[in-house]
């Protein structure tokens, strides 16, 4: 079918099509439930890739597990690139979803698909570039950058595959269908576990490749993945047009995507540059400490997966009902998503508590890293709660369109409260100290985030609301 009669038809059947992606009517509850179960799921098996990854690298010893820590700053930050870019093209898609406007929600869905690509081919020649000083800065000794780049040297060119699925990804969420990106990111996730093992430690004719084994394990998945994923937008649903659109379209599609997704990239990459920060400090108590800070940071997404799930299926229900003006519902769907996050972290919490030995000794047998692994379980997580009320106010400020305001408040709560409480606890007690820092900058910037919500909500309501 040509674009030209798929525009028809979208023109022509609204009702048909009001139904399958409206998120502006019925309960906000259900829509929730709906759409972030599956998310869960998929969520899931996508952040075991770094966590399998891990574990089967910390069979090869202390020095391969270290290496794979330092990495996690930079990896993170190319899926900051793609998270803040998606969440401009959920934004924007969703907005026109609720409007009814499915012509205009086709061009920006194609739209992202590309520019997406081409900003994070950019980022990652930067980062190949500069590997060795950038990880050198970090801290990694002669030893440790040899072994990083045996691995980031295949993840790296293989990382636009990433972009390409997590954008993706957040075309299909804005559309209403949560389904299908879960059961892309769960087989992908399936398929790296799987090579892993195999492919670093060889079996009959497949050599043993070690660390770099790990990141062609996550590049076939990423492959087939992202191969799936395209095939499903552009061909099977035609959410995306295999050409180019017009460079009217081009030009006035990427404007208003990149308003929103490029504040939200930069306020993603915060947590890769916080985290680079925050393993400085933790070199300075030595590698056990690095290589425990490293799983910690790792089982953090696991810990948290309600908190991202609902991070990525509560934005397109907002936009949606923000193109609508339904104000109302998005005031509900905040309310019961942060009262329900606040509950849900506090019994994941103490679940920790109970199980961190058993999760530090998966990791590890050196008495040192064991200790350190298990400090990071108490304490940490203690703050997990208040982080959820963070993540979920960000993403609800780029779904009503206000991404500076978002930007602002994530410059605040890395480079003002979590990095300077942590470095401040460290010098007064110790690695502890460290921990505990950066719990309680989260306290106190969720407060500061919740009054902010409420009051871009009490401005949307007034006749003169201007969006930042």
């Amino acid at each position: 079918m040509s674009n030209e009669s798929s525009n028809t038809s979208q023109r022509t059947e609204p009702s048909t099509q009001k139904q399958k992606h409206s998120l502006v009517e019925g309960s906000i509850r259900a829509s929730l439930i709906r759409m972030t179960l599956p998310m869960i799921v998929g969520m899931f098996m996508m952040f075991t890739f770094s966590l399998v990854d891990t574990f089967f690298v910390s069979l090869l010893g202390t020095a391969e597990l270290t290496a794979i820590s330092f990495t996690f700053p930079v990896t993170f930050t190319i899926m900051s690139l793609a998270i803040g870019l998606g969440i401009g093209a959920s934004a924007v898609v969703a907005k026109y979803i609720g409007r009814e406007d499915l012509v205009r929600a086709k061009e920006s869905s194609t739209v992202i698909n590309y520019v997406a690509l081409a900003f994070a081919a950019a980022l990652i020649a930067g980062c190949w570039f500069f590997m060795e000083p950038l990880f050198t800065v970090m801290g990694a000794d002669a030893t440790l950058i040899a072994l990083i780049h045996d691995y980031m040297s295949i993840w790296f060119p293989g990382s636009v595959l990433l972009v390409g699925l997590m954008t993706a990804n957040s075309i299909l969420r804005a559309h209403g269908d949560s389904k299908t990106p879960s059961i892309i990111m769960a087989g992908s996730g399936l398929i790296n576990a799987l090579l892993d093992p195999l492919l670093i430690f060889g079996w009959g004719p497949v050599p043993a490749m070690g660390i770099k084994g790990a990141a062609i394990a996550t590049l076939a998945a990423w492959t087939v993945g992202y191969g799936y994923l395209f095939y499903h937008l552009a061909i099977k649903h035609q959410l995306i047009s295999t050409r180019l659109p017009s460079q009217q379209i081009l030009v006035s599609s990427s404007r208003e995507m990149l308003r929103i997704g490029l504040p939200a990239a930069g306020a993603n990459m915060m947590t890769p540059l916080a985290m680079g920060t925050m393993t400085a400090i933790a070199a300075g108590f030595g590698t056990s400490v690095v290589a425990a800070f490293g799983v910690g940071a790792r089982l953090e997404p696991i810990a948290t997966l309600l908190v991202l799930a609902m991070s990525s299926t509560l934005p397109p229900l907002i936009s949606q009902n923000y193109g609508a003006g339904r104000l109302d519902r998005i005031k509900e769907a905040y309310s019961i998503s942060l009262r329900f996050i606040v509950v849900w972290q506090l019994a994941v919490y103490l679940l920790l508590i109970f199980a961190a030995p058993w999760i530090a000794g998966l990791f590890t047998s050196d008495p040192e890293v064991l200790e350190t692994i298990r400090l990071f379980i108490w304490i940490l997580p203690m703050g997990y709660g208040m982080q959820g009320i963070i993540i979920l106010s960000n993403s609800s400020l780029n779904a009503m369109h206000r991404p500076m305001t978002a930007l602002y408040l994530s410059i605040a709560r890395f480079f003002i409260f979590y990095v300077p409480c942590a470095y401040l606890g460290s010098r007064l007690y110790g690695v502890t100290g460290f921990f505990g820092g950066a719990v309680f900058a989260n306290t106190l910037m969720a407060m500061i985030s919740w009054v902010t919500v409420k009051r871009a909500l009490a401005a949307e309501e007034s006749p003169h609301a201007v969006k930042q």
